[in-house]
């Protein structure tokens, strides 16, 4: 289950060890349940990508909210507790052992009611969306994301924020692709139409940080 990808720093390891320890820790049953996944190797976004998702939420203040990829649920817990019981959460993932412990932390931690859990395939699920969504949270299979974008924008909100994690695949994005391992290569050819498109077409407004593994801030030009 560990995810290479999160022991792969893409900026100075001094300041990502920074940004991991000294910005202010979770507390409580979500606290806890970040320190189990970290000691497991489960794949939840980090610390530095945690209190940056935090901050945004409190100014965003979103009261309806899509997330695409539900692992063990605690992006969805993280962002439910943030913005508070008047908003709802709907969120999806295809793979039953996630969602079975996803449901299960969610039950935990009080958020069963605020949070739906759709289970099946997002290529499915999407399209029978209507939103519309002030903010969309999307950290599912780095592939899909080209796939997946056209109706996250449908269902977005003229003035609402997608969010996508890990799009800088470890740092080798920008590699020509013959240095990429072939079994990667279609997520590097995928990642990199994914950037192409939310940085240059004229409808849209991105940013690129260097949280995590890279995420993208992504609006729609009105």
């Amino acid at each position: 289950m560990r995810n290479e990808m999160m022991y792969r720093p893409i900026i100075n390891e001094d300041i990502l060890n920074y940004l991991r320890t000294e910005q202010k820790q979770l507390t409580g049953k979500l606290g806890d349940l970040e320190a189990v996944a970290h000691e497991n190797g489960v794949p939840v976004i980090p610390h530095e990508t945690v209190v940056f998702l935090q901050f945004l939420l409190k100014q965003k203040k979103p009261k309806n909210v899509l997330e695409i990829g539900t692992a063990i649920g605690f992006s969805a817990s993280l962002m439910a507790e943030t913005i508070g019981k008047d908003a709802k959460i709907t969120t999806i993932d295809r793979f039953p052992v996630m969602i079975e412990k996803a449901k299960k932390n969610f039950d935990a931690l009080d958020l069963a009611e605020q949070v739906t859990l759709l289970e099946g395939d997002a290529a499915d699920l999407l399209s029978t969306l209507e939103g519309p969504y002030d903010f969309i949270f999307m950290d599912s299979a780095k592939s899909k994301y080209i796939t997946f974008l056209p109706e996250c924008l449908r269902v977005l909100a003229d003035d609402g924020i997608l969010m996508v994690d890990d799009i800088f695949q470890a740092g080798t994005v920008l590699q020509p692709i013959e240095e990429i391992p072939r079994k990667n290569r279609a997520i590097h050819r995928h990642l990199n139409e994914f950037l192409t498109e939310v940085t240059k077409s004229p409808e849209l407004t991105s940013t690129l940080l260097p949280l995590g593994d890279g995420v993208a801030l992504i609006s729609k030009n009105k």
